[in-house]
C-alpha cells in the first residue's frame, strides 16, 4: 500500500484489476485494469497472481518518491510486469510506468497487423462531466500548437469513438478523475488512443509505433512502456486542473532548472532583421565584438539566459565554436556573461551533422533513411551542407556526450534544438525495426521513439550538468508536442508567428514571408492566445519571445506580455534607445521579485486576446504576482481582483488600484490609447 494525505494506492491480484487509487477521507476509489499484449500471437492480461517490492522506496528527487512493484502475471508464469508508481505528499497525481519482462524468449507480436497493446482501462461510470483537453492541435491562425477542451457527451460513449487526448477528466461537480499520457504528436496523428464503450468505460491503446512486430521480449530486454498520469480528488475540475498544473510545474521533471522562470534572449530575431530589413546574410551579424555590445545591453535589461542562435559554430555535428567569429570555446563572451551572472546558450540541430564531421565519419550507419535511401545532405543556414543523423540510434549518444563536452568546457548551460521533425527515419538496423519490418512501421516506431531518445538525451546531459536547460523549438507544426518532452525540458513555442502565406496573402518583395516581427500590438495578440495553455501547462514551459522596440507603447504591451510567464525578448537590442533600456531593465527587476510567485500562480482570464480589456491576472496565494490588462480601445475600465493581493505594488502610469475590504484589489484603468498596463503585487518600488 501507498499511502500519502492526497491519495492511497492498492496492488491487486487476480480479475479484481491491477490497482485501485483510494481518496483518503472520503474513501471514493478507481480501479485501473491491467495492461494486454500479444506475446507470440497470443493476447495476455498482465492480471498478477502475485506481486511483492521490487525495492525500497526511493527519492529519485524533490519531494517525489518512487514505489515499485513486481508480479508474476496470473496468465503466464514467465511473464512478470514490474509497475513504478512516483507520488508527493502534497499532490492528488500520480505518474506511473509499466515494465514487461519474460524468464524465456519471446516476441511481441502483431497477429492484425497493428499494435496489440491496451495499457490501463477506466471506468468513467458516475462521472457525466467528462472533457477531452488536447494540447497539440496546430492553428494556423496563430501558427502554433494550443489547447482544445472538448465535451464528452454520452452519443460517443455510445458510438465507440477514440479520442486523441492526452489528457482526459471526468466528474460529477464533486469529484473527479483525470487521465493522461505522456508523448507527443500533432492531432490527428495519434500514436495512443482513448477507446469509449457503452459502458462510459476508456481503455488507454497503442495506435501505432508504439513496438515493431517481433521485438524481443526476454530478461535482457525487457520492454519500458511511456509512463502515465492519474488523479482522483473530491472537487471540481478547475480545482483539479489547478494541481495538475502544480505537478506539471513540480512534481513530472527532475529536471528543475526548465521550471525556472529566467529572462531569455535569442538573437535570432536580429538575424532576420538584419536579413531582411538591411540585405545582409543571416550570420553576419554573429561575431564576437556585435555579441559583447548585445550582452551589455541585455544586462542592462535584466536577461538572465543570453542565447546565441545559429552560425556559432564551424559545422554541424561536431559543434566547435568558429573561431573566425570568437576566441576559442568563447572565452571572452564566457567573461562578459559571468561577469553579470547571466547563463550562455547556442542553437543546436539536434539531427545534423555536417558532411566533412568527424561525428558522420564515425556514425556513417546511423544516416535517416527514407525511400529506401540516405536522405541526401541539406543545407543549414550558410553554413555547411549536413547529413541527416537518425536520433533512435548509436547517435543520440554521440550527440549527448557532445552536448556535455559544451557545457563542461564551454560553459553553455540553454540548448535550443530545432528542426527535429516527428517523421524521419525508416532504416532497419537501428533501434526502430529490423529488416523483417516493413519500411512504414519502422517510421512508425522512429517517430513514437523519438520522443523517449530526446528526453534521453536530456536526461543524460543534466545529470552531468544540473542546471542545464533543454528548449524544443515548436514553432512548425509535425513536432512532437505533448507531456512527453515536458518531463525533461520546456518548449520554444512561437516565433514570428503566422506568415504571409497562411493568410492567403502573397509573399511581398524581396521574398520575407514574415508578418509578424514588427513592433506594436499585433504580435502579442498572436503570442499571448496559446496562453489558454496556463490552465494546464504553466506558461513557464512555454518560451515566446516578444520585442523590447520603441515606442513606449510597443514596448509597455510586450513586458505586459512577457511578464504573464513566456519570459522572452528578441530584436535588436542595440537600436533600443537608452531610455527604453533603463525602462525595462526597472519593469523586469521588478517583476524578478515576484517571478517565481507568477510562475506558480493559477491563471485568472478576462476578455477576448485582442479585446478590451483583456485581463490576465496570476496572483500566488501569498498575494504576490501581477495583474496585466490590455486594451484596443482607449477609455476607462475597471477590474477587482479574483484574489487578494498584497498591498505592496507598483502600477503603471495610467493604472489606479484601492484595497477592498476583502483584500482584493480594484484596478481604475485609464488607456488613452491602446495598450496595456501592469500591476505588480508584493514589490518593493
Amino acid at each position: 500500500m501507498i499511502k500519502t494525505s492526497k491519495l492511497e494506492i492498492e496492488l491487486l491480484t487476480g480479475p479484481r484489476g491491477l490497482w485501485r487509487i483510494t481518496i483518503p477521507g472520503s474513501g471514493r476509489s478507481h480501479v485501473v485494469a491491467p495492461p494486454a499484449l500479444e506475446i507470440d500471437g497470443r493476447k495476455v492480461s498482465a492480471a498478477l497472481a502475485d506481486f511483492r517490492p521490487a525495492g525500497p522506496p526511493s527519492r529519485p528527487f524533490g519531494a517525489v518518491t518512487e514505489h515499485s512493484f513486481v508480479g508474476t502475471l496470473a496468465a503466464d508464469p514467465s511473464l512478470s510486469l514490474e509497475a513504478a508508481f512516483r507520488v508527493a505528499e502534497a499532490s492528488p497525481v500520480v505518474r506511473f510506468r509499466y515494465t514487461f519482462r519474460s524468464a524465456r524468449p519471446a516476441r511481441m507480436t502483431k497477429s492484425a497487423g497493428t499494435d496489440a497493446l491496451t495499457y490501463l482501462a477506466l471506468s468513467l461510470a458516475g462521472l457525466p462531466l467528462a472533457t477531452e483537453v488536447r494540447l497539440s492541435e496546430f492553428l494556423d491562425t496563430v501558427h502554433s500548437y494550443c489547447p482544445s477542451a472538448r465535451p464528452i457527451g454520452p452519443e460517443q460513449f455510445e458510438a465507440g469513438l477514440a479520442l486523441f487526448g492526452p489528457i482526459i477528466v471526468a466528474g460529477d461537480g464533486g469529484h473527479t478523475l483525470l487521465v493522461a499520457y505522456e508523448h507527443g504528436s500533432q492531432v490527428p496523428d495519434a500514436f495512443l488512443e482513448y477507446r469509449l464503450d457503452r459502458g462510459r468505460g476508456a481503455a488507454l491503446s497503442a495506435v501505432k509505433g508504439n513496438y515493431h512486430a517481433g521485438r524481443p521480449l526476454s530478461p535482457e530486454s525487457p520492454y519500458e512502456t511511456i509512463w502515465f498520469h492519474l488523479a482522483a480528488a473530491d472537487c471540481g475540475q478547475d480545482e483539479l486542473a489547478r494541481a495538475y498544473r502544480d505537478f506539471l510545474l513540480c512534481h513530472q521533471s527532475p529536471n528543475a532548472a526548465s521550471r525556472k522562470p529566467y529572462v531569455f534572449y535569442n538573437t535570432w530575431n536580429c538575424q532576420e532583421r538584419d536579413k531582411w530589413f538591411n540585405g545582409h546574410n543571416y550570420l553576419d551579424a554573429i561575431n564576437q565584438p556585435r555579441m559583447l555590445q548585445e550582452i551589455d545591453v541585455a544586462h542592462r535589461m535584466g536577461i538572465d539566459v543570453f542565447v546565441i542562435d545559429t552560425g556559432w559554430y564551424v559545422k554541424t555535428g561536431d559543434w566547435r565554436v568558429n573561431t573566425a567569429r570568437f576566441d576559442e570555446d568563447l572565452k571572452t563572451l564566457r567573461g562578459r556573461l559571468d561577469g553579470y551572472g547571466m547563463k550562455l546558450g547556442l542553437w543546436f540541430d539536434p539531427t545534423a551533422a555536417a558532411v566533412s564531421s568527424d561525428v558522420a565519419a564515425r556514425h556513417g550507419d546511423c544516416l535517416q533513411v527514407r525511400d529506401g535511401k540516405p536522405v541526401p545532405p541539406r543545407a543549414i543556414w550558410e553554413t555547411e551542407d549536413s547529413h541527416t543523423m537518425c536520433l533512435v540510434s548509436r547517435y543520440a549518444d554521440a550527440f549527448a556526450d557532445e552536448l556535455i563536452r559544451l557545457a563542461e568546457q564551454v560553459g553553455v548551460r540553454y540548448f535550443k534544438w530545432d528542426a527535429i521533425t516527428q517523421y524521419g527515419c525508416e532504416a532497419a538496423g537501428h533501434f526502430h525495426g529490423a529488416e523483417a519490418n516493413p519500411p512504414r512501421e519502422r517510421a512508425e516506431c522512429y517517430a513514437f521513439e523519438v520522443v523517449r531518445f530526446m528526453s534521453r538525451i536530456v536526461d543524460k546531459l543534466v545529470a552531468r550538468c544540473p542546471e542545464a536547460i533543454v528548449d524544443f523549438d515548436v514553432t512548425e507544426g509535425g513536432r512532437a508536442f505533448g507531456l512527453g518532452f515536458l518531463a525533461s525540458g520546456k518548449f520554444f513555442l512561437i516565433n514570428n508567428g503566422p506568415y504571409y502565406f497562411n493568410y492567403n496573402l502573397p509573399t511581398p518583395p524581396p521574398g520575407n514571408i514574415n508578418m509578424f516581427f514588427y513592433p506594436g500590438p499585433a504580435r502579442t495578440w498572436i503570442c499571448r492566445a496559446p496562453l489558454d495553455f496556463d490552465k494546464w501547462v504553466p506558461s513557464v514551459l512555454l518560451l515566446t519571445h516578444y520585442f523590447p522596440d520603441d515606442p513606449e507603447s510597443s514596448r509597455m504591451v510586450n513586458l505586459a506580455s512577457l511578464i504573464l510567464g513566456q519570459n522572452g525578448l528578441w530584436a535588436d537590442l542595440t537600436a533600443v534607445s537608452d531610455e527604453g533600456v533603463e525602462r525595462i531593465g526597472r519593469v523586469i527587476g521588478l517583476y524578478k521579485q515576484v517571478r517565481d510567485d507568477i510562475t506558480a500562480a493559477y491563471p485568472v482570464r478576462g476578455g477576448a486576446v485582442g479585446g478590451s480589456p483583456e485581463v490576465h491576472e496570476k496572483i500566488a496565494p501569498s498575494g504576490r504576482g501581477a495583474i496585466c490588462v490590455f486594451a484596443g480601445a482607449r477609455g476607462s475600465y475597471q477590474y477587482v481582483s479574483a484574489n487578494p493581493v498584497s498591498r505592496n505594488f507598483w502600477a503603471s502610469e495610467g493604472a489606479q488600484v484601492r484595497f477592498e475590504p476583502d483584500g482584493r484589489a480594484r484596478l481604475g484603468l485609464t488607456f488613452t490609447a491602446p495598450g496595456a498596463h501592469i500591476v505588480l503585487f508584493g514589490v518593493e518600488a
